[in-house]
């Protein structure tokens, strides 16, 4: 896998899914981030994760790599040239544990290979996105399936927010947000990401 920057991820940004975890819908975009050591690539590989700390839940995202930085007056297009498939893995009762705290999610989001990730494919467009449906397959059953035309803050509303607030780099990658359908995995489970019919990255979930 190339060199990833920063791995910054959109929290809350499919109302279904705010609403599925009893979260309040967010009035502007909610942004964390995750470490690089955090990244692994679905290669059909197995990929070892927590199975020790309470359930481990799936969210499937659309993942956008940065070409150039943002700047006002840019499109989309003009900053991203490239999209993958990930899937944001969250440690949901140490999660829920240190929100009752008020302490920051880096035990429950950031762990080792909690940022899987398809290769990457070239940026089709906003509008061509749109036109297409993402999916997760748990076991060969769909249980997630997004667009990003039904996220809160699209793509260029999340561009502005993180250069204003954290600046943006070449190199750089954003977890969009996932949509409803989240849930736990289990040991020896197969996840697959799909983007429309078309199989982008597969793993066989080894829980340790």
């Amino acid at each position: 896998m190339e060199p990833i920057h920063n791995v910054f991820c959109v929290g809350r940004n499919y109302r279904l899914h705010a609403q599925e975890l009893g979260n309040e819908v967010p009035k502007s975009p909610f942004l964390f981030l995750k470490p690089t050591r955090a990244l692994v690539e679905a290669n059909g590989s197995v990929i070892p994760l927590p199975g020790q700390q309470g359930e481990l839940h799936h969210e499937v995202e659309l993942v956008v790599h940065i070409a150039k930085p943002y700047q006002k007056g840019m499109s989309v297009e003009d900053v991203v040239d490239r999209i993958a498939l990930g899937i944001d893995f969250t440690l949901r009762d140490v999660q829920s544990e240190i929100k009752k705290k008020g302490h920051p999610w880096l035990l429950a989001k950031g762990f080792r290979n909690s940022a899987v990730i398809t290769p990457f494919h070239p940026f089709p467009g906003v509008a061509a996105c749109q036109q297409t449906d993402f999916h997760l397959q748990k076991n060969g059953e769909i249980v997630q399936t997004g667009n990003i035309k039904d996220m809160l803050f699209d793509l260029l509303t999340i561009l502005e927010f993180t250069t204003q607030h954290y600046g943006l780099s070449t190199g750089d990658i954003i977890y969009t947000g996932t949509p409803a359908g989240v849930g736990p995995v289990a040991d020896q489970d197969k996840l697959t990401m799909l983007w429309g019919q078309e199989n982008w990255g597969e793993f066989t979930v080894n829980l340790v």
